[in-house]
């Protein structure tokens, strides 16, 4: 079989239907539009939501809240995940290998979820502040990814 021998399966591709082609055609004259009114035209769509003139449903609804165009959003993990693991420094890139962060390069945020039996040295992007006094009460430091300025 060559490129050139390549067809559609019997049966699957149906001819475009032309309409307007003369009244043998079953759809000359009105091309299958039926007589006048709003759906016969060009350009005689309903616009989507419109009910008519009434109050569209849309609009009827209360609106609640917004949502923030600066939102970041985290992935997260909570320290008895942490307190599991067996390496001492933890990063966003020892997390992704164990796999307890996605793929997708989100931001962590470390969460205080859990106890820390043991110290370890946290370097992530963000730190519950529960979490942060947890790691600190353990001996352990937390410093944050792209803040130098933060030694824990």
């Amino acid at each position: 079989m060559e490129l050139h021998d390549l067809k559609p399966a019997q049966g699957s591709h149906r001819a475009r239907k032309r309409v307007g082609r003369g009244p043998g055609s079953g759809l000359g004259k009105t091309s299958g539009r039926g007589q006048k009114g709003q759906k016969a035209r060009s350009g005689g769509a309903v616009a989507r939501g419109f009910e008519g003139g009434q109050m569209p449903l849309q609009r009827r609804i209360p609106k609640r809240g917004f949502s923030p165009l600066n939102r970041v959003e985290y992935a997260v993990v909570n320290l008895r995940d942490l307190d599991r693991l067996e390496v001492q420094d933890i990063t966003p890139e020892s997390l992704r290998s164990v796999g307890l962060v996605g793929k997708k390069a989100l931001p962590v945020k470390v969460l205080g979820t859990g106890e820390v039996s043991r110290a370890f040295t946290v370097k992530v992007h963000a730190v519950s502040a529960g979490a942060r006094a947890k790691i600190e009460a353990a001996g352990g430091t937390v410093a944050l990814v792209g803040d130098e300025s933060t030694e824990g």
